[in-house]
């Protein structure tokens, strides 16, 4: 940006993130488990007005929120070869990858748990797996979305390219908002922070007390 004759300003590296939502492009998996992480970028640029447009590796978009550039990516490389697409914008935009989320989805967590780490293990995603060996670390941020394990041995793959249950799909606005919350709260007050309030376990609801039977007044003989 110039300021007066002369004079040129450019955003600290900082106050620029790079969030990465991975799921597989086409309709076919739009509503699958393994694409929860396009369903939170998307819901981000819905909320911030941003046009999701086909770039290099990646849908892109740009939210501006509170000084801060949140440069989303969508990768189309398909889940495999995400680190691709993650490695091509990270340089792009000049961004560190402490400032990097990336968003997933995690078979080893319940449905509706989220848990928000600065590094990690890619515990058998191939998404992750990718990012990894493409940077060639694992210190970089993560949220990790569960969705549950209720398959037989051997159907992850059936599993996690299969829609969510009816049930679920109830529930999945709230979640998705609470972790487009998160995403923004990760670039303003930062991963400690935010870690505290995402990683809190959802409260089991409890069903209500069946009330006490009334009994019957003894019948007249």
């Amino acid at each position: 940006m110039l300021y007066g004759i002369g004079f040129f300003i450019t955003l600290s590296e900082d106050m620029k993130y790079l969030i990465v939502g991975l799921g597989n492009i086409g309709n076919e998996y739009r509503d699958t488990r393994h694409n929860i992480g396009f369903m939170v970028a998307e819901r981000l640029a819905h909320d911030y007005d941003v046009t999701l447009e086909l770039g290099r590796h990646a849908y892109t978009g740009l939210i501006k929120y509170k000084g801060r550039q949140l440069h989303l990516i969508l990768p189309t490389t398909y889940m495999n070869l995400s680190g691709k697409a993650v490695r091509y914008h990270l340089e792009k935009h000049k961004i560190p990858k402490e400032n990097m989320l990336v968003i997933t989805d995690d078979i080893a967590l319940d449905f509706g748990v989220m848990r928000m780490k600065g590094k990690g293990s890619d515990g058998g995603h191939n998404g992750l797996k990718d990012i990894q060996a493409v940077l060639g670390t694992a210190q970089y941020p993560r949220l990790r979305m569960g969705v549950g394990n209720n398959f037989h041995k051997g159907q992850q793959a059936d599993y996690v390219l299969s829609p969510f249950t009816e049930e679920e799909f109830e529930q999945l606005p709230d979640l998705i908002e609470k972790a487009a919350k998160g995403v923004l709260s990760f670039s303003t007050v930062g991963l400690e922070r935010t870690m505290n309030g995402v990683n809190k376990k959802p409260k089991k609801k409890t069903p209500p007390k069946p009330e006490p039977e009334t009994p019957e007044p003894p019948r007249e003989t």
